[in-house]
């Protein structure tokens, strides 16, 4: 019996360190991309893919967002009272995204890897299909990069990776995968190899930070042992799986990848989307233009 994915598992309990000195007070999640934080993209695209419950990994010390995902109804009725009608239908946008969203929160005590991470979430998993999406990575896509992956799994009913060509120059920044072509943009994953040199990478299709995974990963997460490095990883698990015989497939997705795994990705983000912003774009390359910056 096919199951429909209708939970998500959102990873934010890492230190940010590539985001210092700023993510000391403010969590990597709550950078902002144009005027809205990376979280809420990460939200938004759950929610368009009829995602109903998301369960946030996170540190001891990082709860800040459960709150940012409820009512405030102490600023709202101070709102209201200014006759602040713009700034309270701004609230109200942000309602109408969570609105039918129900948030479970479960902690990571210590930094011990992304498939240590997940693990934490199997409780509220229980024996279904999930969807994993780091805060990293944004697409800009018609259909939403999460539900082009569930699409795929009504068929597959395997885990599925999602993956996105990238220049051979950038390869060694990346989980990159040796495939077998099935049907259109849909791969068998043959082995995952992280961070090679151009020279020894498998093909040109990187990993990208969303997944769909079974309950048979969170098994293989429950017997893996640390590496090296003392991390339980994802994409070790998955490799072990693929060394015993399981079936993994990738989907390359359809869109444009828009990372913030680091500053300069972040910024790069931030730019893009502040120009192509209706809101704000005009004025911005208006502004950019004046003071000749480029």
């Amino acid at each position: 019996m096919n199951q429909e994915i209708k939970k998500a598992i959102i990873p934010i309990a890492g230190l940010g360190t590539r985001f210092l000195p700023l993510s000391k007070v403010v969590p990597k999640e709550f950078l902002p991309l144009v005027d809205k934080p990376i979280i809420l993209y990460i939200v938004e695209e759950a929610q368009k893919a009829a995602i109903e419950k998301i369960i946030f990994v996170t540190s001891p010390k990082k709860t800040a967002v459960i709150d940012y995902f409820k009512e405030n109804e102490t600023l709202e009725k101070i709102l209201k009272n200014r006759g602040r009608n713009e700034l309270l239908k701004e609230l109200e946008t942000l309602k109408h995204i969570y609105k039918n969203l129900t948030f479970d929160i479960t902690i990571q005590k210590q930094p011990l890897g992304d498939g240590h991470a997940v693990l934490q979430a199997s409780s509220f998993v229980k024996k279904e299909p999930v969807a994993v999406m780091f805060g990293d990575d944004i697409v800009e896509s018609k259909t939403p990069c999460v539900e082009q992956l569930i699409r795929l799994y009504r068929t597959s009913q395997k885990p599925i990776l999602a993956l996105y060509r990238v220049p051979e120059e950038k390869l060694s920044s990346y989980g990159v995968v040796s495939v077998e072509k099935i049907a259109n943009r849909v791969f068998k994953i043959k082995k995952i190899v992280e961070k090679p040199s151009p020279d020894k990478a498998p093909s040109n299709l990187a990993i990208i930070g969303k997944y769909i995974l079974t309950p048979e990963v969170f098994d293989y997460l429950k017997q893996a042992k640390p590496n090296k490095k003392g991390e339980i990883v994802l994409a070790e698990t998955l490799q072990k799986m693929i060394d015993e015989g399981k079936n993994i497939y990738g989907y390359e997705i359809e869109g444009k990848w828009l990372e913030c795994g680091n500053k300069m990705e972040w910024l790069k983000t931030h730019i893009y989307l502040s120009l192509k912003d209706s809101r704000f774009g005009s004025d911005l390359k208006k502004f950019v233009k004046e003071n000749k910056l480029i």
